[in-house]
């Protein structure tokens, strides 16, 4: 009896001591962010390493919203990310829908190329995507962005949602059509509502994505008023000085909306991961 407390002592151990080294690995750039954002200049370029700030600041966050046109990048980052879930998720749905219910040849190999096209870096795409966004004279705007981001999310959605529809019996489909319901609303009225996890992590994954996306960014903005976040904060960094007090303070304010964002689709993320069986 008196080697039960020992054990379950040890095996806690053994876990919240890994649990707690990875945490700090990951947590501890954004704490380091958060903090250098609130030191003041003085504290920003010294020698000595100072871990707090003697004299908390928010004069980084004052003249980062009061001095620099921030607001409209966090403008154009937020329509390009919400406009690129609305378009890709619609296209994956639709089209995972297809590869799940509907048979033709070749649907293996479409899937198989789908995944194949995440493997390529997008800086391949950047020339042959610019001359296409300059013939149809969409650049320096948001659908430029758009459309750009889209050409990634929309395979990766597709191949994962497809999974997702697959794990669904096809008796609810039968039980939908003898009821009456057609194709579109059975697609409505069962298999979306069933496949809320897989949307979710789908809607997730694009979100992230097109809100720090650097590359299509930068090429196809080269207009101030329609850079978006990443490539706004590149701008604090010059070639003979950092603005530190303004690029982590920017940083942080960047990974707020991620932060919201995720904690509205926790539960269906959590959903997503136990997912597998259908409740009748």
């Amino acid at each position: 009896m008196t080697r039960r407390p020992v054990r379950r002592a040890w095996a806690a151990l053994k876990l919240w001591v890994p649990l707690g080294a990875w945490l700090t690995f990951v947590l501890a750039p954004y704490a380091w962010m958060f903090i250098t954002s609130i030191k003041p200049p003085n504290e920003l370029y010294t020698k000595a390493v100072r871990y707090w700030p003697g004299q908390p600041t928010f004069e980084g966050y004052r003249l980062l919203l009061e001095t620099t046109p921030f607001l409209t990048y966090m403008r154009n980052s937020g329509i390009v990310a919400v406009s690129t879930c609305a378009v890709a998720l619609v296209v994956a749905t639709a089209a995972a829908y297809c590869f799940s219910r509907i048979p033709f040849r070749g649907k293996g190999v479409m899937l198989f190329g789908f995944l194949v096209t995440q493997l390529f870096p997008s800086v391949l795409l950047v020339l042959p995507l610019f001359l296409i966004m300059r013939s149809l004279g969409i650049l320096n705007t948001p659908p430029a962005l758009i459309l750009a981001h889209s050409t990634f999310a929309v395979p990766f959605s597709t191949w994962m949602l497809t999974g997702f529809f697959n794990a669904i019996p096809r008796e609810l489909d039968e039980a939908a059509t003898i009821d009456g319901c057609t194709r579109l609303q059975t697609f409505r009225y069962v298999l979306l509502p069933l496949s809320a996890p897989g949307v979710a992590a789908a809607l997730t994954y694009i979100f992230i994505y097109s809100w720090n996306e650097f590359i299509y960014a930068l090429t196809f903005t080269a207009d101030l008023r329609a850079r978006t976040l990443p490539v706004g904060l590149q701008t604090f960094m010059g070639e003979f000085i950092i603005r530190w007090d303004l690029l982590t303070a920017g940083g942080v304010i960047t990974a707020l909306p991620i932060v919201f964002f995720f904690m509205l689709v926790q539960r269906q993320l959590i959903a997503g991961l136990t997912a597998g069986a259908v409740k009748g």
